[in-house]
């Protein structure tokens, strides 16, 4: 079958995509919703209308309570068995292949209503790692991927690694015999990618990846600030006996986890937490607990925890987490200091990545002429400071965090 059209680039994101496809000779991103070139990828699953909502408006819904299910963060299932299992949505049993499927098929369409053609080829980002460098199922999540694109009716599908994508939208190629570090810290994974420019190519030195990304800082914090307003740490009188036993951790990581939210809803997580507020040393903050599995709110405090370190990283006076809908003018309080001490363990993770970049390329941290930042989490201040740590006399710069990918993606999969 013949191709036609430009080809696509998409960045598929565990928080947000974007795609982009090449009009005399320059990226043109596409308007995935109005006016707007970045789609959150998130789905709501409206149990009144019995329609999928996809990006802005399924956060719209689950912001304004509507009935349903809300997922988030699917990216980080690619490989796993749970991308095959068939699970009741709505009116229809599906897979997570069916759902990428259609926020992709989405994409697609809306790149064909502005291109004024059809298109299906793609090129598409893929991270350096989805597990972890040598994880068995790294090869499994790059053709479930593929198999997402081939569902939403692509015929021809490639990959490229982000980082190069962000290289080579980032200009590299006007700066011949360059050394640059490519750091892309997305929802789930930071890729780090060190390259040496020439007049007409980019040659990668060294990939390595981490699976960390900004949805592992929103748990941390959230798993500090916020579970232990909902009784982590707490203490349970014994149901036989005397003398008191530690609140079970695991129903509070998985809380704090965006991608395991939508499977704690289930009567036997609620009666357990009925329990635990029956038995608690500090009642109401497991019945805190309770309101959030009755309630279905696990996905409205992600999203607070994710305003409140915006907001502390921005330096905003009084940044908080928002926990209204919780319980009236629930809050904690997060100042940056407080987020740079929770979020140590990651920093230390990202600076062991460059590390392993480094030695894998055969490279001193003194070589590398500049550091390009990528993702829309390369934007909090542990980021950037760690790396400037490491590379205190490169050039450091920012690129169009949540859009540079897709752009050099458009660039790469369109060049002669």
């Amino acid at each position: 079958m013949a191709s036609y059209g430009p080809v696509l680039g998409i960045d598929f994101g565990t928080s947000n995509s974007a795609a982009g496809y090449l009009v005399d000779g320059s990226p043109q991103l596409v308007e995935v919703e109005p006016g707007q070139q970045t789609l959150p990828t998130t789905f709501f699953f409206d149990f009144e209308s019995r329609k999928t909502l996809m990006g802005e408006p399924a956060n719209a819904a689950l912001l304004n309570g509507a009935e349903g299910r809300f997922m988030r963060a699917l990216k980080r299932v690619l490989g796993t068995s749970l991308m095959h299992e068939k699970r009741q949505i709505l009116n229809e049993r599906v897979t997570f292949v069916d759902v990428i499927s259609r926020f992709l098929a989405r994409i697609k369409a809306q790149a064909e209503a502005q291109a004024g053609c059809a298109i299906d080829r793609v090129l598409s980002g893929r991270p350096v790692v989805f597990h972890g460098m040598g994880d068995t199922r790294e090869n499994q999540a790059e053709a479930d991927l593929r198999s997402c694109y081939l569902a939403a009716g692509f015929k021809q599908v490639d990959f490229m690694p982000e980082p190069v994508a962000a290289a080579i939208s980032s200009g590299a190629l006007d700066r011949p015999d360059q050394i640059g570090l490519i750091v892309d810290i997305g929802g789930g994974t930071s890729d780090f990618s060190l390259f040496r420019s020439n007049d007409d190519q980019i040659g990668i030195l060294a990939n390595h990846g981490v699976r960390i990304g900004g949805t592992d800082f929103d748990r941390s914090i959230s798993v500090d600030q916020v579970m232990p307003l909902l009784g982590k740490g707490t203490e349970l009188r014994k149901v036989i006996g005397g003398g008191t036993t530690p609140t079970p951790v695991a129903i509070f990581s998985d809380l704090a986890t965006w991608e395991k939210i939508p499977f704690l809803y289930t009567a036997q997580n609620r009666r357990l937490a009925d329990e635990m507020a029956r038995l608690a040393q500090e009642p109401e903050k497991l019945t805190r607990l309770a309101t959030v599995l009755r309630d279905e709110l696990g996905h409205d405090m992600a999203f607070a925890v994710e305003q409140g370190k915006i907001a502390a990283n921005t330096q905003k006076a009084n940044a908080a987490i928002l926990l209204d809908q919780i319980e009236r003018n629930l809050s904690v309080p997060v100042r940056m200091e407080d987020l740079d001490s929770i979020l140590t363990p990651h920093a230390r993770t990202l600076s062991d990545g460059v590390a392993e970049t480094l030695r894998l390329a055969g490279l001193a941290a003194d070589q590398v002429d500049c550091v390009v930042y990528v993702g829309g989490s390369s934007l909090m201040s542990t980021v950037t400071d760690t790396m400037k740590a490491v590379f205190p006399n490169a050039q450091h710069r920012f690129s169009e965090v949540f859009t540079a990918v897709a752009d050099g993606l458009a660039i790469a999969a369109n060049r002669p």
